[in-house]
C-alpha cells in the first residue's frame, strides 16, 4: 500500500539501518516534506530541544504561496494558530517533526496510514510517556498546493481554510 506513512517509515528504516551501531537515545530523526523549505538552523533548533531531554518536537508550518491567490492569503493563512504564551501549540505536521530514535522505536514507528500518520506517531509517543514539546519556535515553509495526493490531507486543509475566508 502506498501512503505517506509507509513512505516515511521506509525512509526512517533506511536511516536507522545506516546508523544501526549508534545508540538510539543519541539518534535524532528529523522529518520534513519534499515540498518544504527548512531554515539553515532548523536541525540545530531541534537538537537544542533534544539537549533539553525532549524526545519529540512538533513545529509549525507557514505557506510559501497559494496558486491563484494574493501573497497575503499565504502569509495570513495560519495566523489563526493558537500559540500559548510559552510558545507551545497543539499542531502536528509531518513537515516539521523530530523524534529521538528510542522514542520512535518504542512507539512502533510510522503507521502506514494514507494521512494523519504524523498525528498517529505523536499520540503514540506521548501515550508511552516520552517527553514531547510542540514549539512555535520551530518553523518551516511548505507548499501552498491545493491538490494533494491524499484526500483529507494538508491540501484539503488549505482548501477548507480558503473556503472559510470566502464566506
Amino acid at each position: 500500500m502506498q501512503s505517506a506513512g509507509a513512505a516515511r517509515r521506509l525512509g526512517t528504516d533506511a536511516a536507522l539501518a545506516h546508523f544501526k551501531h549508534s545508540d538510539p537515545a543519541w539518534t535524532w530523526l528529523a522529518n520534513t516534506d519534499a515540498d518544504t523549505l527548512v531554515p539553515a538552523d532548523w536541525l540545530a533548533r531541534q537538537l537544542d530541544f533534544a539537549d533539553q531531554q525532549v524526545t519529540a518536537l512538533a513545529g509549525i508550518v507557514r505557506i510559501d504561496a497559494i496558486p491563484g491567490y494574493r501573497p497575503l492569503f499565504a502569509r495570513r493563512l495560519f495566523d489563526c494558530y493558537e500559540i500559548a504564551l510559552d510558545g507551545s501549540h497543539s499542531h502536528v505536521h509531518g513537515a516539521n517533526l523530530g523524534v529521538r530514535a528510542d522514542a520512535y522505536l518504542d512507539a512502533g514507528g510510522w503507521s502506514p496510514l494514507p494521512l494523519a500518520e504524523d498525528h498517529c506517531l505523536w499520540r503514540r509517543v506521548r501515550s508511552r510517556g516520552w517527553r514531547t514539546r510542540a514549539s512555535a519556535s520551530s518553523v518551516v515553509v511548505t507548499s501552498g498546493r491545493l491538490q494533494g495526493r491524499a484526500s483529507g490531507g494538508f491540501a484539503s486543509t488549505l482548501c477548507a481554510k480558503l473556503a472559510q475566508w470566502h464566506e
